[in-house]
């Protein structure tokens, strides 16, 4: 039986992976859809972190880790509803920001079953197999983590990298512009790279 404080750590190490492991699914699947000419940065942090990511394994694992012993409930469900977060984020982005998109199936490769640009059957079953690996895999090596390692130094490495990962969240989404500083997508324009558009 984990504790409390193993729980938590678990979750926030969860946000931190997942929202790595989405960075790093974008910045290889974009280099194809952009041609293999070049990488293409992705995300608007500094770090290698895309929050929607976090917030879909978030979701997967409350709809879907008291199914774990069924794979096909937890790869059904994972489609299901990573593919409404998908569309209700894009869509409310999109309304709200007066037609800003973060993402647009409308001009990428293998974009079959597309709904308005926001959802695509590539990318509901992507994430179904990403809950796969979320459930078998990356919770497993959390979970056996926190069991191995001393309460303090699990909870301070935790805490750190969700630290680091939240304040370069909080720097892009709110004080860049508030403040009117320079956010990761300007800086890492300045430095040659590329965002695709």
């Amino acid at each position: 039986m984990l504790e409390r404080y193993q729980k938590i750590g678990i979750l926030l190490l969860v946000v931190v992976i997942s929202g790595f492991f989405g960075w790093v699914y974008e910045f290889i699947f974009y280099f194809f859809d952009g041609g293999t000419g070049e990488f293409y940065m992705q995300g608007g942090n500094f770090l290698p972190w895309i929050n929607i990511y976090a917030i879909g394994a978030l979701l997967i694992l409350a709809t879907t880790w008291k199914l774990r012993k069924y794979p096909w409930a937890v790869f059904l469900i994972s489609v299901v509803t990573t593919g409404a977060l998908e569309f209700v984020a894009g869509w409310l982005v999109y309304a709200v920001g007066g037609g800003t998109r973060y993402w647009d199936y409308n001009v990428e490769i293998l974009n079959f079953g597309n709904i308005g640009g926001f959802v695509c059957l590539r990318s509901v079953l992507f994430f179904g197999v990403s809950a796969l690996i979320l459930v078998y895999a990356i919770m497993p090596f959390c979970i056996w983590l926190a069991k191995r390692m001393p309460k303090r130094e699990f909870l301070i490495l935790t805490i750190t990298l969700f630290s680091f990962v939240m304040v370069d969240e909080i720097y892009n989404l709110l004080a860049s512009k508030v403040f009117g500083w320079p956010d990761a997508m300007e800086f890492y324009k300045s430095m040659g790279w590329k965002y695709l558009t």
